[in-house]
């Protein structure tokens, strides 16, 4: 399938980035469309890790204030797995941001899957990884985060999460997703 960019302009270039096009693309009949404007918001891609503790059959999550989730009556207070803004694709920056949110050291990440979050207007991949991670008897600091970021660390029992989902206090996408396939991975051993 062809695209042919006629005119590309950079809207917003902060944190995040926000790009408008004018373009054409092949449609499925092989002609090319009219010219069409299209909005990018590029904040780059993430890396998720779903922490699993085998010993008690649970998931370590945390709990942030997130202001997009808080506009229009949202709950703005988000439960998520680990996440951070990739850098070149690697997934040292998955490690150092479970490190960083939650305290815990992971080696072994297990890549699950990727995919577009939101590709009617933003380009962000979200690639979803797996690590285990061994009972602690109290993490050390139930509170994390560094600068802005005020972050807790909760534990809750897989199959309570799983009714967390249904009763909407889990509502993250990439969360659901990860817990999912999390449940998946058991199932195969």
């Amino acid at each position: 399938m062809k695209v042919k960019i006629k005119n590309s302009k950079r809207e917003y270039d902060g944190f995040f980035k926000v790009d408008k096009v004018v373009l054409k693309h092949e449609k499925f009949d092989g002609s090319m469309s009219e010219e069409i404007d299209r909005l990018n918001f590029n904040r780059g891609n993430t890396a998720a890790v779903m922490l699993y503790n085998k010993t008690n059959e649970s998931v370590i999550l945390v709990k942030q204030f997130r202001y997009p989730a808080y506009v229009d009556d949202g709950p703005g207070w988000l439960i998520e797995c680990v996440a951070g803004i990739k850098d070149n694709g690697k997934v040292l920056v998955a490690r150092k941001e479970v490190l960083e949110e939650t305290g815990y050291k992971v080696d072994d990440l297990k890549y699950l899957t990727q995919f577009y979050p939101s590709p009617g207007g933003c380009s962000e991949r979200i690639f979803v990884y797996l690590a285990y991670v061994e009972t602690r008897e109290e993490i050390e600091n139930k509170y994390y985060g560094t600068g802005n970021e005020d972050i807790q660390v909760i534990e809750i029992p897989l199959g309570k999460a799983f009714e967390m989902i249904k009763n909407g206090e889990i509502c993250d996408g990439k969360t659901i997703i990860g817990l999912f396939l999390l449940r998946d991975e058991l199932e195969k051993g």
